[in-house]
């Protein structure tokens, strides 16, 4: 079991209040995604549940359970950090009987929690290497196998891809998606890419300034963001957002702006043009908009910087704002 409510959670520190009273519930077994700026709190509500902050309002339960008073090492829950931690002198295969140690484990269930976890991260061969020889995305493989062989009720995940480069994210980032599907044990995931959030949640908590803005699957905040914050900052390239002239905004997506050479609702230049393979995207400057809009395209469209277009929105796929930037119906 992995359930895990909040209920009117606070912190503040001193008179400031960085996370403001809040309500949220994690289905056992899900994997939820806190994603937002930078500074907008997530780190710190994950921390809030695993035990490393003290709440100052509110109450955490945990299958029902009262742990907003416990200390991390009773909760249940087990974290990955950013920097893997990783005991450079010892092999693969102590570091991850390391939490199993401290807790008085028989050997032998050691070792069976230490095969287990190796086949399910494909670290089997690796067991007698040290962290020394391994690979970035190794380590922190490793890092995720000393959290799998404690059996948490939920995984609580603090941005641990960031030290890694591109190539590496994506792999690790199908790794744990797929990790989820074999254990169902719930996860909870903090990030600020939000192409990571789009990818691997089926349900997203999207902060800001410590609020909740709006939780949802990622096709529901793809398709009906419930404010501008939302609306601008899930979909990459993100959403154009156009003043309309009566107080509100209208919103439109590149992906639904049509590309024409010879007509359409509005006509422009072609400024930057990014190629990437499959897809291109255009910034084209249109005289009648106070700001360019980004378009994408199919990846081998034949347009240069300089170039004259015509852009027409899908009308089924417009977005609008009101003046207080909530979505109107």
């Amino acid at each position: 079991m992995g359930q895990i409510t909040l209920e009117r959670v606070e912190k503040r520190f001193g008179e400031v209040s960085v996370i403001p009273p809040l309500d949220l519930s994690v289905e056992d077994g899900s994997f939820v995604v806190f994603v937002g700026p930078s500074g907008c709190g997530k780190s710190t509500l994950l921390r809030l549940i695993a035990g490393l902050e003290d709440a100052s309002a509110g109450r955490i339960l945990i299958d029902g359970a009262d742990a907003t008073r416990l200390g991390p090492a009773s909760r249940g829950l087990a974290m990955v950090f950013q920097s893997y931690a990783l005991y450079p002198h010892m092999s693969v295969r102590n570091n991850i009987a390391f939490p199993m140690r401290m807790a008085g484990l028989p050997k032998a269930e050691q070792d069976r929690r230490i095969e287990a976890a190796a086949r399910a991260l494909n670290l089997t061969n690796y067991l007698d290497r040290r962290p020394g020889q391994l690979s970035g995305g190794q380590r922190q493989r490793v890092a995720i196998g000393r959290a799998i062989v404690r059996e948490p009720k939920a995984f609580l995940f603090d941005e641990p891809l960031s030290n890694l480069d591109a190539a590496l994210r994506v792999g690790m980032r199908l790794e744990i998606g797929e990790l989820h599907q074999r254990l169902k044990t719930t996860m909870i995931y903090v990030t600020h890419d939000q192409v990571e959030a789009m990818t691997m949640a089926d349900t997203i908590v999207v902060l800001n300034a410590g609020r909740i803005e709006q939780v949802g699957t990622p096709l529901e905040l793809y398709r009906s963001p419930r404010n501008l914050f939302v609306a601008g900052f899930i979909g990459s390239p993100r959403m154009n957002l156009i003043p309309d002239g009566r107080g509100g905004t209208m919103g439109i997506r590149p992906e639904h702006l049509a590309l024409s050479r010879a007509s359409g609702e509005w006509g422009g230049t072609v400024g930057v043009s990014e190629h990437l393979g499959s897809d291109t995207f255009l910034r084209v400057h249109v005289p009648s908009l106070p700001q360019p809009l980004t378009v994408r395209a199919d990846g081998e469209v034949a347009v240069s910087p300089g170039d004259a277009v015509f852009l027409t929105p899908d009308p089924a796929r417009l977005h609008r704002f009101g003046a207080d930037g909530l979505r109107l119906p």
